[in-house]
């Protein structure tokens, strides 16, 4: 009569370790990006207002948020991070490329029109 039937508390395994909480999984979902950092405005599935999208940062999890909160405080912007790419809402381009030129980042370039 003891007997687990079903339980939700581990969710989803991995198929090759086995665990719940699986380190693989996550950095290979996280991937750090190409290292080519690419500052665009975007306008698309926004019904009109435009967000600047940050892609190919060499970050994963935690340090992309920690940059993204850095960001939104010199901008004085909201943002948020979505599929490995760090969006700040309008048009923060200029203000992006400097703060990123400062941090270090050596192939910061604006793209797009």
């Amino acid at each position: 009569m003891g007997r687990l039937v079903y339980s939700t508390d581990q969710g989803r395994l991995c198929p090759d370790c086995n665990q719940a909480i699986c380190q693989c999984q996550q950095l290979q979902q996280a991937g750090p990006g190409d290292g080519n950092v690419r500052i665009s405005f975007e306008t698309k599935g926004r019904k009109g207002k435009g967000a600047t999208v940050i892609r190919g940062l060499p970050l994963a999890g935690t340090e992309l948020k920690k940059l993204l909160k850095e960001l939104k405080q010199k901008t004085s912007t909201g943002g948020a991070v979505k599929e490995g790419q760090l969006e700040l809402q309008g048009d923060q381009r200029d203000k992006v490329l400097a703060l990123l030129n400062k941090r270090g980042y050596p192939s910061v370039k604006l793209a797009g029109g």
